[in-house]
């Protein structure tokens, strides 16, 4: 099951930069011109977690497998994308195919770097893409319901239904407020995402900031953050350019200690990808073995048949029941015999919601 996430802004914010050291790569061409990143970029990145190590060694795993999500660098958006300007058309086709958008924003100043606004200024910036996706959602949006409406006129219930989500998306975005602010019908709100609206996914803005501010942000990060809070999303504060030579120590121990000469706890790229894991609403579930120890990525709510098929179509079709430990009985009791033999043990059937965590082991037949 893939989850991916957009990287958006201007050109020039530190977006392929910021793709580069997620993902360790240099697939992403950076350089102090917009318009450089023609093609998305996609690489698939580790989520951090602590437990899958803990199991691990408790199960005495050969390997360790994480669960990962995906990045997309989408090229530099500019005012009037919306109508084509700067091949904007095509980028917003690619970011139509993404689950939730990383918003990365220039709160750095460089005179060697240029800005196609000429100035920084991030609450512009921000204003800016996220007009041109508005005005993009408005023109296809509008197309769609008319459509729609003939449809639902003829009797075509599908149309109608599609309609009462329609309409308040079109409301909202008519009043200059994206898709996801449109007050839709109690209960469909998960169904928003099928209409593709590019303003109905959830956003996470990113900070980038320059090295000497990256533990302390500045006023212009700050500024992003209070922008962000008031649309009910977060922010993440990072300096692409300390990412960036991050990505090439291989070594933990001297990436520890320049994070530490920088006063950093973390690295800015593993509270980028927390984030986004947040941000989509997903939740891990575990398995672990001799062989390996392995982190799966799920929706929140996700009931055990379809959590196993993750795993292994068959193991959903076949689905009996799941064995499942949760994270804090594996360790408290050392492990599964100890967790079978404390009773901590439990046999989940096909209405079990799978929780953050579980440790799982599906019973099957096919």
């Amino acid at each position: 099951m893939g989850f991916n996430c957009g990287i958006v802004g201007l050109p020039n914010v530190g977006k392929s930069a910021l793709f580069n050291a997620l993902t360790a790569t240099e697939a992403a061409e950076a350089t102090k011109y917009p318009f450089s990143t023609r093609e998305p970029n996609v690489g698939r990145v580790a989520v951090p977690d602590e437990r899958l190590e803990v199991c691990a060694r408790l199960a005495k795993s050969v390997r360790i497998v994480p669960t990962q999500l995906e990045f997309v660098d989408i090229a530099g958006l500019v005012r009037g994308a919306s109508k084509g300007q700067g091949l904007g058309n095509q980028f917003l086709g690619h970011l139509r195919e993404v689950d939730a958008i990383a918003h990365i924003v220039r709160c750095f100043e460089d005179e060697n770097v240029a800005h196609v606004e000429g100035s920084v200024d991030p609450i512009r910036d921000i204003q800016t893409v996220e007009t041109e996706l508005m005005l993009a959602d408005l023109d296809s949006l509008e197309r769609r319901a008319a459509a729609a409406q003939k449809r639902a006129r003829g009797g075509d219930r599908e149309a109608k239904l599609q309609l009462e989500l329609m309409e308040p998306a079109l409301a909202a975005l008519r009043d200059g407020r994206p898709a996801r602010a449109a007050a839709v019908p109690a209960g469909r709100r998960s169904e928003l995402s099928a209409l593709q609206l590019l303003t109905a996914k959830p956003v996470l803005y990113i900070a980038n900031v320059d090295e000497e501010a990256a533990a302390s942000g500045t006023a212009a990060s700050r500024g992003v953050a209070d922008y962000a809070a008031a649309q009910g999303s977060q922010t993440v504060v990072i300096s692409a350019a300390i990412e960036a030579e991050l990505a090439v120590l291989g070594d933990p121990g001297e990436r520890r200690e320049f994070l530490a000469a920088l006063g950093l706890g973390e690295t800015g790229l593993d509270r980028v990808i927390k984030a986004g894991y947040a941000l989509l609403d997903l939740i891990t579930f575990l398995t672990a073995g001799p062989k390996e120890a392995r982190a799966w990525t799920i929706p929140r709510g996700t009931k055990a048949p379809q959590a196993a098929r993750v795993i292994h179509s068959d193991f959903e079709k076949g689905f009996i029941r799941v064995e499942t430990i949760s994270y804090e009985d594996f360790v408290a009791c050392g492990g599964e015999q100890g967790a079978k033999d404390a009773g901590r043990m439990r046999l989940e059937g096909a209405d079990y919601v799978v929780r953050d965590g579980d440790i799982m082991h599906f019973r099957f037949n096919v």
